[in-house]
């Protein structure tokens, strides 16, 4: 069985997304507190590999995920593009009437700002955690809360589910990205049709060298999905372009590579991949 190591508990939108990623394979959980014990399980136990989110659609990038994968040496081998459906949550029998309290973390309780406000009467409390507040809720039997969480939690620790698609913004997903060792993730590559790859490098402090670098992109028709940048710490004005590509033609795209190297600082290749599935 695989072993999986993500953020969180059980029925965490991490637990969703490894098992939305791994569908066709039985997993087991390693739950980490934080990011940076996630890539250091990966970084230290080679048949584990790591489920971790990089971006959301509405609160925008995880910042800390893209340097703790490259000070890492993990490699990024997939992704996958989870719609986050949020449900509010309560112990068996419990009426809306009945809320004093809902929990969940602070993130999940701004997505829900349309269908809290129709609740003004109960008390919003942030918590670390989606799952965290549900399984709290239960094992405390919390009469009177609720817990913003995933479907799959709320059934998970025997609370039942009150609504659900209470996000305010129905196009809300996060990108989860898959990372492993080297060794291992030689191994899931394998047979892989790459059209992805996620680069970070810095660039010269000169006038225009970001702009050659992305003209050379898209002469080899490069699609840029995404670029992030990040201070260099220690080094004032100086910043990591953290970058992804889509393309079609991999010798183009290695070529590309090429064109661009000459005109980058320290570029590394995070992970080369297939595009991932988007959920529904």
């Amino acid at each position: 069985m695989r072993k999986i190591a993500i953020q969180g508990i059980a029925g965490s939108y991490h637990d969703v997304a490894a098992h939305r990623y791994f569908e066709n394979e039985p997993i087991e959980l390693v739950p980490c507190e934080t990011f940076k014990e996630l890539v250091r399980k990966v970084a230290s136990d080679e048949r584990t590999v790591g489920i971790m989110a990089i971006e959301n659609t509405i609160a925008g990038s995880l910042l800390q995920n893209h340097d703790l994968i490259r000070q890492s040496g993990c490699v990024v081998t997939g992704e996958y593009k989870l719609r986050i459906m949020h449900s509010l949550a309560a112990l068996p029998g419990t009426n809306m009437s009945d809320l004093t309290e809902i929990n969940s973390h602070p993130i999940a309780l701004m997505q829900c700002d349309d269908f809290l406000a129709t609740l003004p009467y109960v008390k919003l409390v942030e918590m670390d955690d989606t799952a965290g507040s549900a399984r709290r809720i239960a094992t405390e039997k919390m009469h009177g809360h609720a817990a913003i969480c995933a479907r799959r939690a709320a059934e998970m620790y025997g609370l039942e589910v009150l609504a659900e698609g209470i996000e305010t913004n129905k196009r809300n997903y996060t990108r989860f990205l898959a990372v492993a060792s080297p060794s291992m993730a030689s191994e899931l590559l394998e047979g892989v049709t790459k059209n992805k790859a996620s680069l970070v490098f810095s660039l010269p402090h000169t006038a225009g060298s970001l702009s050659k670098v992305l003209t050379i992109l898209s002469f080899y028709d490069m699609n840029l999905s995404k670029i992030q940048s990040l201070p260099i710490i220690g080094r004032e004005w100086e910043y990591l372009f953290y970058v992804n590509l889509t393309f079609s033609d991999y010798p183009r795209y290695k070529q590309a590579l090429d064109a661009i190297i000459p005109l980058t600082k320290d570029l590394k290749i995070l992970g080369e991949y297939a595009e991932g599935k988007q959920g529904i």
